[in-house]
């Protein structure tokens, strides 16, 4: 899987919004940012609903090599469906976040080059000097998500892969210790991304409080 993942043109694209409830933009600026909001709330979403599933994938996980269980078809398919469940929230957070960028640098070129008055270019500058502060603000909550859920994945995907050839108390013992540290680099991935839940939280507080 490719992910390509800008943590620096996903937290542009939130502070975009940020400054468009501030300036009181024209109609097509305010549709561009409502298209952007809603890119973002579907990113968000994406991250709140990889928390949930990274639970239930672990669990299952955990359950499937249990010693002595008492029933590895059916954890084994619990576990699969998880695992597939995992994956497409994966490829579909990026599908998100690569059309929330896109549409927040195009806003971004035209809102930069659309000016030729220059008492408005001389706002459009002071506009662009908020972004850049308010940037500096927020954190690079993503840095680290794109390489934790492409190792999660990688572990999980192959875990499920080994146990569909070798099912058995003898395959299962021998998967154990793998299967521990892809429960931990789950745990792991959560950790990255919460920061970035929160980022959300804290844009959302912000266009708020202009509003």
């Amino acid at each position: 899987m490719n992910l390509k993942f800008r943590p620096s043109s996903f937290f542009h694209t939130a502070v975009l919004v940020f400054i468009l409830v501030l300036s009181g933009c024209a109609t097509t600026g305010r549709e561009r940012a409502t298209e952007t909001t809603t890119s973002m709330r579907a990113v968000e979403k994406d991250y709140q609903q990889a928390l949930v599933q990274i639970d239930k994938t672990n669990a299952s996980l955990e359950d499937l090599v249990r010693p002595q269980q008492d029933d590895p078809k059916k954890s084994f398919d619990a576990y699969t469906k998880n695992v597939t469940e995992m994956e497409k929230l994966g490829k579909q957070l990026i599908m998100h976040t690569e059309k929330m960028t896109t549409q927040g640098d195009n806003y971004l070129a035209e809102w930069e080059n659309s000016y030729t008055n220059p008492e408005i270019r001389a706002l459009s500058e002071q506009r662009r000097i908020e972004v850049r502060e308010i940037y500096a603000r927020i954190p690079a909550a993503s840095v680290g998500v794109k390489g934790a859920l492409q190792s999660y994945l990688t572990d999980i995907k192959e875990i499920q892969l080994y146990l569909s050839n070798d099912l058995t108390p003898r395959g299962i013992d021998a998967i154990r210790p793998v299967a521990a540290k892809a429960v931990v680099d789950g745990d792991n991935l959560k950790e990255t991304i919460r920061p970035g839940v929160s980022a959300f939280a804290r844009i959302r507080a912000a266009t708020a409080a202009k509003e």
